[in-house]
């Protein structure tokens, strides 16, 4: 019966739960730190109270909140706001949204995963102009004109989970119509 150990199980559930979690964490608390850069009250900057409500929704602990909003204040943070723009399967347009402290790193990642699903990045401004921003998100965006991404939905929904995997991604938004 070896390998049956009850701990053994809690042991590796907990471990990936609390591996999500922290992932989870780490993309609310840079965006909270991007947020503040330009004005750390909460009650005066819009952006932030949306990131702050969603790191309480999230059971982020108040303390790594405030210690987010303090890095933002001391303007030693490396952390920068890149806006990726891709061409999907069937012309389909995506926007990236990542906070990184290493661009490089960030748009190489990005680069690894559009190529391994058939998708290519794009020139600045090929695609934003064809998305609005959508104040419910943080960071969110919505089409302008959506389109159906036809036989492609599978392979679009793909490279999406694939670059919401990585760990610096904040948000993602396509072209397509939401089902």
């Amino acid at each position: 019966m070896s390998g049956h150990s009850h701990w053994k199980q809690i042991k590796i559930q907990k471990a990936s739960t609390d591996k999500k979690k922290s992932a989870s964490f780490a993309k609310i608390l840079n965006a909270i730190a991007i947020a503040a850069r330009s004005e750390p009250n909460p009650d005066f900057n819009p952006r932030l109270r949306t990131c702050i409500q969603k790191a309480r929704e999230a059971q982020v602990p108040q303390e790594n909140i405030d210690r987010a909003v303090q890095k933002a204040k001391d303007k030693n943070s490396d952390l920068n706001e890149i806006v990726l723009e891709c061409y999907g399967p069937g012309g389909i347009g995506i926007l990236i949204l990542a906070v990184s402290d290493n661009t490089n790193r960030t748009v190489n990642d990005v680069k690894l995963v559009l190529k391994e699903h058939g998708a290519r990045l794009a020139e600045p401004g090929s695609v934003r102009w064809g998305f609005e921003p959508d104040q419910k998100e943080f960071g969110g965006f919505k089409a302008k004109f959506p389109q159906d991404p036809g036989a492609d939905r599978d392979r679009l929904n793909a490279i999406i989970s694939a670059i919401e995997d990585l760990d610096d991604v904040q948000s993602v938004a396509t072209t397509a119509y939401q089902q």
